[in-house]
């Protein structure tokens, strides 16, 4: 992927967009000398943006192959309004394109589809374009995320 580039698969209605995964605390360690370059824990997905989601959700397959621990539980409401009591895993570093952040992450069930929540395109300070069913940086915010402070 180049910068601000976005690998995106389309269906009707639908965004997707190839993320990249990695264990933040095994980046820290190898910043640290503690741990080889190899050693870190980090894959690549295809995710769902999903505006009316929080959080970022990654199932559970992909949150034990990257290590992350469990760090709190939390209720979820899912799409049909039944609610679940799920683990909240971190952290996670999700880059999209040339952007990234350090997040935790809604548990999913079993090889349930990664979802990109609000939060993740809040940090990142990107949108939805809906008429050409794509991700990108805002347009006041192309070469960095332009966060509010007030």
């Amino acid at each position: 992927m180049t910068k601000n580039q976005f690998k995106e698969v389309f269906e009707v209605g639908e965004v997707r967009c190839e993320i990249k995964l990695e264990n933040f605390v095994d980046r820290y360690m190898f910043e640290e000398g503690k741990l080889p370059e190899e050693k870190i824990r980090m894959d690549i997905a295809t995710a769902l943006v999903d505006t009316g989601s929080t959080l970022l959700v990654l199932p559970q397959d992909l949150v034990e192959k990257l290590g992350l621990k469990k760090i709190k539980r939390a209720i979820v409401t899912y799409a049909d309004e039944r609610k679940e009591e799920r683990d909240v895993a971190g952290v996670v570093t999700i880059t999209i394109g040339d952007r990234a952040a350090n997040l935790d992450c809604v548990v999913g069930p079993l090889l349930c589809e990664p979802l990109i929540g609000q939060i993740a395109l809040e940090e990142m300070d990107l949108v939805v374009d809906c008429k050409d069913q794509k991700l990108k940086p805002r347009p006041e915010s192309p070469r960095l995320p332009l966060l509010k402070c007030k």
